[in-house]
């Protein structure tokens, strides 16, 4: 399978990534993946935009300072999480760790509705996995939005429910 990734200077990159088999271990090691976000933004300085940490999977987005660093800022977080929090599952002979799905998902965003329609995915996914309002969600950046004026604090009353559930990223 070959795979055409873009790398637009300056661009947003929306990614999500999976644990191997829907593991839900990524909130009960949030300390650890906080700790290999931290790694990762030391060796590739990237901005995290916005993001959501569920149990078995993630959304972001980010700013990568070189956009064509982001497969690696991918890579340093998966292979940093395993040894940080020392799920030490065994790789298989291919090299793949048995923690995370071996591929993850990325779409460059293209315009600024693009950008808000990944903006409002990841803030809406603590009601779709968990019927939660995104304001009771502790792991993700809706908060800052709110603060940032960008969201009501009560934003998600399911108005916009069919045009967020329409959008499928994982």
């Amino acid at each position: 399978m070959n795979y055409k990734r873009l790398f637009v200077p300056g661009s947003y990159i929306f990614v999500t990534i999976v644990t191997k088999n829907r593991k839900p271990i990524l909130i009960e090691y949030i300390s650890a993946l906080r700790k290999a976000f931290r790694i990762a933004i030391e060796k590739f300085p990237f901005e995290i935009v916005a993001i959501i940490v569920n149990k078995d999977h993630l959304h972001m987005i980010i700013k990568p300072e070189n956009v064509q660093d982001y497969p690696k800022i991918v890579g340093n977080i998966k292979s940093s999480f395993t040894k940080i929090s020392g799920l030490n599952y065994s790789a298989n002979n291919n090299r793949e760790s048995e923690v995370w799905q071996r591929r993850y998902w990325e779409h460059t965003i293209t315009d600024e509705e693009d950008f808000c329609k990944h903006l409002d995915y990841i803030h809406y996914n603590s009601m779709k996995h968990y019927q939660l309002a995104p304001q009771k969600w502790k792991y993700s950046s809706f908060q800052k939005f709110v603060k940032m004026g960008y969201y009501e604090k009560d934003w998600c009353n399911f108005d916009d429910k069919h045009d967020i559930l329409s959008m499928n990223y994982e």
